[in-house]
């Protein structure tokens, strides 16, 4: 097939899920009295600030669909890229009749606010209890509170400030699995402070 660009040397492709990249988390969940289970999921982000709040989309055929469904709570895990392969495994295995923490190596460890555990090898924990789930479709939406966040202590400066830059977090983009790139800048470094105004600086030109 050939294909010729249009305006701008763009093409028409095909609608679909193309927000790229997402985080490639872990959710953790339990019923009462049953095993913890583990899945993997790249269709979750942040939603609110005040209070803190975050979503993810499942399945309704997914096992764990049915478990946050009825406990309404759940922990968003952030691997590192030590735990690729783990993340990788627990997206294409069922945890219907397997036990994903011990098959995949990882370990359940509890948290405060919620009864489910988090992944004690990710650098970060996020407890969440759902507010709310939304039918869309092919998907459930779940809007969660962050009840609390858990960071590993190595991951702490003297001041107290949160080095995420070091957690070596990974992401998910069409398919595959990437570590994040160099750092570029922080916020709000694209403008400069002079007076009262804030004033765009090019940093792409040459002098």
């Amino acid at each position: 097939m050939t294909v010729s660009p249009g305006a701008a040397g763009k093409i028409a492709w095909n609608p679909g899920n193309h927000v790229f990249p997402t985080p490639a988390a872990l959710v953790s969940c339990q019923t009462p009295g049953g095993k913890p289970n583990l899945l993997t999921v790249a269709w979750c982000g942040n939603i609110n600030s005040n209070p803190p709040m975050l979503s993810i989309s499942l399945r309704p055929e997914r096992h764990s669909h049915a478990i946050i469904k009825e406990t309404g709570e759940f922990v968003l895990n952030l691997p590192s890229r030590r735990l690729a392969r783990a993340v990788d495994f627990c997206g294409v295995a069922s945890g219907r009749n397997l036990d994903k923490f011990a098959a995949s190596g990882l370990s359940p460890f509890p948290v405060a606010r919620v009864s489910c555990p988090g992944v004690a090898e990710c650098p970060v924990n996020l407890s969440c209890r759902v507010t709310q789930r939304v039918r869309l479709g092919s998907h459930d939406l779940f809007l969660a509170m962050i009840e609390e966040t858990m960071v590993d202590f190595g991951l702490m400066d003297r001041n107290g400030r949160f080095q995420i830059e070091k957690a070596d977090l990974i992401c998910y983009a069409h398919g595959f699995y990437f570590t994040f790139g160099k750092r570029l800048g922080r916020f709000g470094w694209s403008v400069g402070k002079v007076g009262r105004k804030h004033v765009y600086t090019r940093t792409d030109q040459k002098s």
